[in-house]
């Protein structure tokens, strides 16, 4: 089986988000704000190259929005907002091991590779869907009521 798998970014994009100057990646940052610049950049790079990171981070921001707008109580707020931020993270982690098992492999097809992929990529729907889970349970209540009693007032 000779197939190929999608390409990944092009070098040329890259560069936008990683700097020139990092050419020695393996050594340790010189200090703790330099750390937070590349780990910032990883947060641009999937942002900038990653579709399913823009809309996590967009359903994430909308969910949020929506426990402030519906005043629920801070832990709630704080509860989905961790459960959202755990997909970010593994939306994250899975472009990590995307990138990495496209570089040992060399954008050659691989059983091991497709299970490192799938397992990564399985590890963020299984996030995913609890988030929306926990983000339901605890918004639609206080939307459904909102709802129904803006219908009521209407209604009269």
């Amino acid at each position: 089986m000779s197939q190929q798998i999608s390409s990944s970014p092009k070098p040329n994009s890259l560069e936008t988000v990683v700097s020139k100057q990092r050419e020695l990646s393996w050594s340790v940052a010189s200090n703790l704000f330099v750390s937070f610049k590349y780990a910032w950049a990883g947060i641009t790079y999937a942002f900038q190259t990653q579709r399913n990171f823009r809309i996590h981070l967009s359903v994430c921001a909308l969910a949020i929005g929506l426990s402030v707008f519906l005043h629920l109580k801070a832990v709630e707020v704080a509860v989905i907002a961790v459960t959202s931020g755990l997909v970010l993270a593994l939306e994250l982690l899975n472009t990590a091991v995307e990138s990495v098992v496209d570089l040992t492999v060399e954008q050659k097809y691989h059983e091991l590779a497709k299970i490192a992929k799938d397992c990564a990529a399985g590890a963020v729907l299984v996030s995913a869907l609890v988030a929306v889970l926990v983000a339901a349970m605890l918004i639609l209540p206080p939307l459904l009521e909102l709802i129904l009693l803006s219908t009521s007032i209407n209604l009269k």
